[in-house]
């Protein structure tokens, strides 16, 4: 086993979702060998044609990934992992919400504007399972396509991608959401909540409001506030200066002080080691898929690997 391979213990817990493989003459190869394959090109950022041998072909190892980045096994296997660790009370519900940018490479540019999609259709078997993709669909979900359509954009870091992200208290993203480099992080508050799913072990649909929001003052605009109050979610957000002064102003139109609890905002640096965390896989720390349903499955996997390990 090699450094950063999965562990026996890790491996055990991910053998079950997985779909059986590995006989002779099937579909699969070895899961466990394609997975470490993945997770070294992840956590050193290679390019995938140098790939070690001991993982096999490096194109069973890409293929696999970006079949499972487009059928959504990757969230899969990351739903079920925080599936279990909340049924064991295992999350903290007072969640951070932040975002970071993330540098393209120059590979990552050329995408085409209009790539050709085929998804699997309703009722037609495996294909409806994720992992268990129809052998004719191509891998890859609908959209996408431009510089826009495949998360890119021109910030002050350059040529970029953003991730926004909901981190527990214990530094684990519980969800992921992708936007261009330039786009503010405001705006994407009820998205990236809105992806936040655990579900649960028995009967019952799946847990998707958190205890508390934590967010810095860049997401504390009136309609986030509002959308925290519809959806019962208390959160602690701090004013801006210029909001506070536009608030006075109108008396007693302006309306009451929001309240704020700075011990407690204290506990918002959790988003930023989750962060952290995340950039230490080089292949998420910068960006080389052209495509966006690739690179989210690597962030993805990532979280997937941080769960395992914390």
């Amino acid at each position: 086993m090699g450094r950063g391979d999965l562990t026996n213990a890790e491996w055990d817990r991910l053998e079950s979702f997985l779909p059986p493989g590995g006989a002779r003459g099937g579909r699969w190869s070895d899961h466990r060998r394609v997975i470490n394959g993945v997770l070294y090109r992840v956590r050193t950022g290679v390019q995938w044609r140098d790939l070690p041998e001991r993982f096999g072909p490096w194109e069973t190892v890409y293929k696999r990934h970006r079949r499972w980045s487009a059928d959504g096994t990757w969230q899969m296997m990351l739903s079920r992992i925080q599936t279990a660790e909340d049924a064991e009370g295992r999350i903290d519900w007072d969640v951070s919400v932040d975002s970071t940018a993330v540098r393209a490479h120059q590979h990552a540019a050329g995408a085409r504007k209009a790539p050709p999609a085929t998804v699997p259709q309703k009722g037609t078997g495996r294909g409806d399972e994720p992992g268990r993709s129809d052998p004719a669909e191509t891998g890859r979900p609908p959209g996408g396509g431009g510089q826009i359509g495949e998360c890119l954009g021109r910030s002050r870091g350059g040529f970029t991608t953003k991730i926004h992200l909901v981190a527990d208290g214990r530094c684990r993203p519980l969800a992921l959401v992708l936007t261009p480099g330039h786009y503010g992080d405001g705006p994407q508050l009820e998205r990236v909540l809105g992806q936040v799913s655990v579900p649960r072990t028995g009967v019952g649909r799946p847990r998707t409001r958190p205890d508390r929001v934590l967010a810095d003052k860049a997401y504390t605009s009136r309609r986030n506030r509002r959308y925290l109050r519809r959806r019962g979610i208390p959160h602690t957000i701090p004013e801006r200066l210029d909001q506070q002064r536009h608030r006075k102003n109108r008396g007693s139109r302006g309306g009451r002080p929001t309240g704020f609890d700075s011990e407690r905002y204290k506990k918002r640096n959790t988003v930023e080691r989750t962060i952290n965390r995340l950039k230490g896989f080089r292949a998420v720390a910068t960006r080389y898929e052209k495509r966006a349903y690739i690179y989210l499955g690597t962030v993805t996997l990532a979280a997937l690997v941080i769960w395992l390990r914390t």
